[in-house]
């Protein structure tokens, strides 16, 4: 199986450390985000890769050429936003061949096992969820008083997404050319019942998204506490 890493994104909440490089180039502990996804997905087994390209995308392929893992990748690059969706779209004929394959945003380091992703049924996509935790304390009130807080829970019955996909290739037919796997691609699945999940409760994973996260995934990856 062939994996996809979705690094097209501007990477806004990180300038000035996007300014000059793709978030999948940033630095944490001290190899680049790209570095901690091949090494996790080769950990699982796969060894072919197409990384979809975009803001900055010279700077990932000068980095994967130059560390020898040139012959195991493929490039798709667009030349404006297309929108995850579209950047899959875009990739459509690299992929002609593929019965499925999987999909990774290019901001994650992670390591949780996607061997758990399947394609029951007539499902179209799987995506990986874990329980969502609230990022603040949450409070209930009556009459002017605090009843109940508690400081950054699990919400039960919420799930994050993860942005790790497992997607049959007959999806490609149907995805547009511009626009938003989560927004306009997956509420279709929904009602056609043909988006599974797999669900996460052990494993790291974290989103290189702001600064916090960059600073507390640096932290964890240098201290040794995560091992990819």
């Amino acid at each position: 199986m062939r994996a996809l890493i979705l690094a097209g994104g501007f990477g806004k909440r990180l300038m000035p450390l996007t300014r000059n490089i793709p978030k999948a180039m940033v630095s944490v502990g001290g190899k680049p985000v790209i570095y901690w996804q091949i090494k996790w997905l080769r950990s699982l087994g796969i060894e072919r890769f197409v990384l979809l390209g975009g803001h900055k995308s010279d700077k990932l392929v000068k980095y994967i050429k130059s560390v020898g893992y040139s012959g195991r990748f493929e490039f798709s690059l667009e030349e404006r936003p297309l929108g995850s969706a579209g950047a899959l779209k875009n990739a459509e004929k690299i992929l002609r061949d593929d019965e499925k394959f999987v999909l990774v945003n290019g901001d994650n380091v992670t390591n949780i096992d996607i061997r758990k992703l399947r394609l029951p049924g007539k499902s179209l996509c799987c995506v990986s969820l874990k329980p969502y935790r609230s990022r603040s304390g949450i409070a209930k009130i009556r009459k002017g008083l605090v009843t109940y807080f508690e400081e950054k829970p699990i919400l039960k019955g919420y799930w994050n997404n993860l942005g790790v996909t497992l997607i049959s290739s007959d999806l490609l037919r149907s995805l547009p050319r511009m626009g938003s796997l989560e927004q306009d691609v997956f509420p279709k699945l929904i009602k056609q019942r043909k988006l599974a999940c797999a669900t996460f409760t052990r494993g790291y994973h974290r989103a290189v998204d702001t600064f916090k996260d960059y600073q507390e995934i640096d932290n964890d990856l240098r201290s040794g506490r995560v091992v990819i």
